[in-house]
């Protein structure tokens, strides 16, 4: 309804949005008037709407595999952000608490092997990477290949990852994890994600994003403390690979620096393929130290993306959504 108003060229500002719903949800308590509950709906719909609008639907080829946000939070709403974070890390601890133990508990009572991961990544100097490679380190329903370290100089994120992956022998990995050097990962974050990843065979899966955290796409947001089956999962900051998936989307494609466009692609073949997609609530990370795409030039990135889809099937962002 928002929308279309604002299509019209008529839309009412924010104060207005925020003043009818006031009046709505007085109206719904005060006569205990059941419409008024469906009236308020429709107006918190609204407000949400203009507080945040999504972006128009994309026109057909003319980048529509990018979010149409910029994702950045700062600012009045991203200290909003930080405190509804912390609200819902209260709300949520024990269905985190549950999810750890029963992690744990189902690794140890298996009678084979704990699943083999392989941990790729390019740090920089003074990045956060050490620090999340030791949360990793505390895993205990997993054995680790760590190969992530410093890139060659010159080269771009997914020309490094093609290097280190190249002597690994991924016959003998169950997983493989792709980690950004600029995220913050919470407490056994690895034996939550492999085993809500395991629990709803996930081909590929990344855990959500923090609301105080850079991210472009509103689907990657924590929405709970379970796990959600998506469309579609980014290419960073963190995302983890099946092993049914290699032999489609390893090694990554040579000519990618920056690799947009690089995810909307997978998620066509994760479609074609059958795999499932999710995003796991249960782990939400933070990426707040830069903005993505913050330390290359935006018009070059979407110019290899333009180049590397051209020809290739993905997903636009009218596709991606939560099932």
């Amino acid at each position: 309804s928002r929308r279309h108003d604002v299509y019209r060229a008529a839309a009412p500002a924010l104060k207005r949005e925020l003043r009818i719903l006031a009046g709505c949800v007085v109206h719904a308590a005060r006569f205990r008037c059941a419409n008024g509950i469906v009236l308020a709906a429709h107006s918190w719909g609204r407000t949400r709407e203009a507080w945040d609008p999504v972006p128009a639907p994309a026109a057909p080829g003319v980048d529509d595999f990018l979010s149409g946000r910029s994702g950045t939070v700062g600012g009045l709403r991203g200290r909003g952000r930080q405190v509804r974070d912390g609200l819902a890390d209260l709300w949520t601890r024990p269905a985190r608490t549950r999810a750890r133990r029963d992690a744990v508990t189902t690794a140890h009572a298996s009678a084979s092997r704990p699943p083999r991961v392989l941990v790729l990544g390019v740090e920089r100097p003074g990045s956060l990477m050490p620090q999340a490679l030791e949360e990793l380190r505390r895993s205990e329903s997993a054995e680790l290949t760590i190969a992530a370290g410093p890139g060659r100089p010159g080269a771009g994120k997914f020309e490094n990852l093609n290097e280190q992956l190249a002597p690994q022998d991924l016959d003998g990995f169950d997983w493989l994890l792709i980690l950004d050097d600029d995220v913050r990962l919470p407490p056994a974050f690895l034996d939550v994600l492999l085993d809500q990843a395991t629990r709803h065979e996930l081909k590929l899966a990344q855990p959500a994003h923090r609301l105080h955290s850079h991210a472009a796409w509103p689907v990657t947001r924590r929405d709970g403390a379970g796990t959600r089956r998506t469309t579609f999962v980014e290419i960073g900051p963190v995302t983890l690979f099946h092993r049914d998936t290699f032999a489609a989307l390893l090694p990554f494609p040579a000519q990618l620096r920056m690799g947009w466009g690089l995810d909307a692609h997978w998620a066509a073949l994760a479609r074609e393929h059958g795999w499932a997609l999710g995003v796991v609530d249960a782990v939400p990370i933070g990426h707040t130290v830069a903005p993505a795409g913050a330390g290359y030039s935006r018009e070059q990135a979407l110019a290899e993306a333009r180049a590397f889809l051209a020809g290739r099937p993905y997903v636009t962002r009218d596709e991606v959504r939560a099932l």
